[in-house]
């Protein structure tokens, strides 16, 4: 064998051994997360009411502006990165333009402030971020990366890459996996937050993704609606929590 095949063949083998022994997560970054197809089938069975466990309640309605019809998905993973993204609607062109951008920043929020022992919905961190508590201006500690967008049609829109990007209202939840460990967020946007949050923890919910308290662990809580608390957020336009109408929004 000549010199030059002998370094080849020894470059292969070494080249060979070490993708075999890399940690799965590092050899299927999205492992376990919902693909592009899967994450478009749990957004419109979501918003029927399809396959929903009877802890999320009787109701097909999630309230809104379009019950919850016209919505952007996207998931991350414990990195940051986007690993899917879609809308339920069979014409992107169809949703909100702008809740693409919102969908990954959800996600990407869900992730980045839970952990293991404690899920926090972006719900949960409405009241904290508004003036005069604790955690005004995090809105702005980590803006979204433009270019990490894809055009309505979805081509694009760099899977694999952290797009960042802060959001404080319903939407967003964390996702985990059978032994109870966090392994990303799910985004989703396009109607109202509080039916955002609603597709949101049912879509988790369908995925059995959910935290190990359970899929209400990180419910949303309304200010005037439940006892204070300061995980609480505002009513919406058509507000309705798992099956259960709770009115409006003050004008």
């Amino acid at each position: 064998m000549s010199r030059r095949r002998q370094v080849v063949l020894v470059t292969f083998m070494m080249l060979s051994t070490i993708f075999l022994t890399l940690p799965a997560a590092a050899a299927a970054p999205c492992a376990g997360l919902p693909t592009a197809a899967q994450l478009q089938t749990f957004l419109q069975n979501a918003a029927t009411g399809t396959g929903i466990s009877s802890t999320l309640g009787p109701g097909k309605t999630v309230g809104g502006l379009f019950d919850g019809t016209r919505m952007w998905g996207a998931v991350v993973n414990r990195d940051g990165e986007i690993c899917s993204f879609v809308t339920s609607t069979a014409d992107p062109t169809q949703t909100w333009p702008g809740s693409q951008q919102i969908a990954k920043a959800k996600a990407y929020t869900a992730n980045a402030f839970s952990n293991d022992i404690l899920p926090l919905s972006t719900a949960n961190l409405y009241l904290l971020t508004q003036p005069g508590h604790s955690l005004f201006g995090l809105n702005q500690s980590n803006p979204f990366d433009p270019q990490f967008l894809a055009p309505p049609q979805g081509e694009g829109g760099q899977r694999g890459k952290v797009a960042g990007g802060i959001i404080t209202f319903g939407g967003g939840v964390p996702l985990y996996d059978a032994a109870g460990k966090i392994i990303g967020g799910l985004g989703v946007s396009g109607d109202t937050a509080c039916a955002d949050h609603e597709i949101a923890k049912r879509v988790r919910d369908l995925a059995k993704l959910n935290p190990p308290g359970g899929p209400l662990v990180d419910d949303i809580k309304y200010i005037k609606v439940d006892p204070p608390n300061l995980l609480s957020h505002s009513l919406c336009i058509k507000t309705v929590r798992n099956g259960e109408s709770l009115g409006d929004e003050t004008p």
